[in-house]
């Protein structure tokens, strides 16, 4: 497989596993702010509200582990660009109850880790 063969299967990869992620989060009691929330310090996957908290949701779709959990694709790095973003959020919308999930979807089961960070 050619790398842009590789780079499209996980581009579409990673929109399924969103899509997947944004129905079962509805499912739950979440409703959808925004997709793709572009800002300077980068992209954050899904802005949801539940409860009185705005959700910043980071999904990993993976088609297996052999890379390790999906979860553990979220590291300090990224857990520090999803708080500027959040920051970025607030900046413009107000202060806000700010809470960071992650959304694991592996080989079609859903897995969501509320306040992961």
């Amino acid at each position: 497989m050619s790398d842009s063969q590789k780079n499209f299967y996980k581009k579409l990869l990673g929109l399924k596993g969103e899509f997947a992620a944004v129905n079962f989060l509805k499912k739950s009691g979440y409703r959808l702010i925004k997709r793709n929330y572009k800002t300077p310090f980068g992209e954050a996957d899904i802005v949801m509200e539940k409860d009185g908290f705005t959700v910043f949701v980071e999904v990993k779709t993976r088609s297996s582990t052999a890379f390790g959990e999906p979860r553990e694709a979220v590291g300090l790095k990224k857990k520090q660009k999803y708080y500027d973003i959040a920051n970025y959020y607030m900046s413009i919308e107000g202060e806000k109850n700010i809470s960071f999930a992650v959304v694991e979807v592996l080989r079609g089961e859903i897995n969501l880790i509320e306040n992961a960070f």
